[in-house]
């Protein structure tokens, strides 16, 4: 019996050969699918993009998106699970900050593409 699936034959199999082990491991790409997830909430990238300018406590941060601090704290966990944002506490207050370089570069070039 063949066991070949005609429903995924490739018209150029000499590409399919030369792209498909160039891509990376199901589970990386279900952790970037996970990631963009995490991106695809306005309120997180709104979030973002505030920390973007300064790092900021809850307070802070609930004024700038006119919310109530614990809406804020339930994101910002989100964010911090995500590893896109870190704290840090001072005092009574903690105080966020964008985890790297990288997560304000995927919004600025996310934004780009939007405007283009």
């Amino acid at each position: 019996m063949d066991n070949r699936n005609i429903d995924n034959e490739a018209i150029n199999q000499e590409l399919v050969n030369k792209i498909k082990p160039n891509m990376p491991q199901k589970e990386l790409l279900y952790d970037l699918s996970d990631f963009f997830k995490v991106m695809g909430d306005s309120t997180r990238i709104q979030l973002l993009w505030a920390l973007e300018e300064s790092e900021l406590c809850v307070g802070e941060l609930a004024a700038i998106l006119d919310m109530t601090k614990s809406a804020v704290s339930h994101q910002l966990k989100v964010l911090r699970t995500a590893k896109l944002v870190r704290s840090q506490k001072r005092g009574k207050n903690v105080y966020y900050s964008l985890n790297d370089e990288h997560v304000q570069t995927i919004v600025k070039m996310a934004l780009e593409h939007v405007c283009e």
